[in-house]
Parts: C-alpha cells; sequence; structure tokens
C-alpha cells in the first residue's frame, strides 16, 4: 500500500490500531500531540522507554492518541517484546505509528502485526549484503517445494553460525519481497511475506534450521 505524502500519515494512522509507515530518513514526520519514541543512548530504544509509555496506554482515552516510534528498527529486542501485546491490541483510539526506511530490519514479530504503507518516492533497489548471501535468498524466493531441501543444505553447508547464517538469507529475502513490491506494486510479492516472516521467526527462536525453512515456504 502506497501513500503519496507525509500529512497523510495521521488519517491513515486513524483506521488503525498498528501501522509501519516507510519513508526516508530525511524526511520529517509531524504528528500533532504525538507521544514519540526514538532512540536516547546507543542509537538503541531501549525497553525502559517501551515502559514509560505503558501505564498512559491503560487508561481509557477521550481522544486520539498516537505513539511515533522512530527509527522502528532501533527497538532493541526487550523493548519490541514488550509491545507485542499492546500493538496486537492497541486499545479503542490509540494508535501506533512506527517510521523506517528499512522495513527488512524490523523484527518479523512486529510486521506480521502491522499494516505497512510505503511513501511512493521511497524506491530504492540496493540491497547491501555479501554476493552469495543474495544469490541464496534469490533462489528462495523462486524455488518449488522440491527444491527447498537442496537449497536449506546449501544454507546449512557455513561451518560456523548457520543459524545466523540462515537468518541473514531469509532477511535479505524478505527485503528482496518488500523491495520489490514497492517497485512493481504486485501483490504476489507482498502474499510471499509471512512465509518468509514465519521461517525467519522460526530460525530465529531457535527451531531446527532446514526444518523451519522447508515447512514454512513450502
Amino acid at each position: 500500500m502506497f501513500f503519496e505524502s507525509v500529512a497523510e500519515i495521521s488519517k491513515i494512522a486513524k483506521r488503525c490500531g498498528t501501522a509501519i509507515f516507510v519513508v526516508p530518513n530525511n524526511v520529517s514526520v509531524d504528528i500533532k500531540n504525538a507521544l514519540v519514541i526514538s532512540p536516547e543512548e546507543k542509537s538503541v530504544i531501549a525497553i525502559e522507554q517501551v515502559r514509560k509509555i505503558l501505564p498512559r496506554l491503560a487508561a481509557k482515552q477521550t481522544a486520539d492518541l498516537f505513539i511515533m516510534i522512530r527509527p522502528a528498527e532501533a527497538m532493541n529486542a526487550e523493548a519490541a517484546n514488550a509491545l507485542l501485546k499492546v500493538l496486537e491490541e492497541p486499545g479503542e483510539k490509540v494508535h501506533f505509528v512506527l517510521v523506517t526506511s528499512e522495513p527488512s530490519m524490523i523484527l518479523p514479530t512486529i510486521l506480521s502485526r502491522a499494516a505497512v504503507y510505503i511513501f511512493r518516492t521511497e524506491v530504492n533497489d540496493e540491497i547491501v549484503a555479501d554476493d552469495k548471501i543474495k544469490e541464496l535468498a534469490k533462489k528462495l524466493l523462486v524455488a518449488k517445494g522440491s527444491e527447498l531441501v537442496a537449497i536449506t543444505e546449501e544454507i546449512a553447508k557455513k561451518k560456523d553460525g548457520v543459524r545466523a547464517h540462515a537468518l541473514e538469507v531469509l532477511g535479505v529475502a524478505i527485503e528482496m519481497l518488500y523491495k520489490t513490491y514497492y517497485i512493481t506494486g504486485k501483490d504476489v510479492f507482498v502474499k510471499k511475506i509471512p512465509k518468509f516472516l514465519a521461517a525467519y521467526e522460526g530460525v530465529n527462536r531457535n527451531g531446527h534450521v532446514k526444518l523451519q525453512i522447508v515447512s514454512n515456504l513450502c
């Protein structure tokens, strides 16, 4: 889903409990009276910052309350996990606005709970990754079910850090899907994302690497 102007963000957010807006870093986003969460130390949004807003969310809202998190990918795992439940069910008149320029860097558990909106000028097809990683990611994207076992065997050949290697391949594949969708607007690419997110989450939770990839992408 695309939008043409940052002025539309608050209107779009009103229709959602949680939404991710893909916006270039150099573009200002201003939502009147929003609670803003941004990095304070070491370029990270920490769990303590999230905990500060939770009491406010527990109160009954008489007017629309916007919580803007920018950059959303700066949330560490603890902060993101602390928000999972409230992101899924924010409550009446509560709207989470997650602003990012790198949606593939947001935890899959967050991505699966949000609608994603892309600023139409944000079309950058460059993916920063090792050529071998990109090659494996492309193979996964076009693989038939009968080919997945061989590809996962290739991923698992790495002697050290197989899990981290698999996560990097899956992460790049997810980024490729998002960016191809940005450029083409074709739903066929975005429809593949949930399966790759599920595979990423399964591997990240210490599931069997090859089994998670094959079972989720079949």
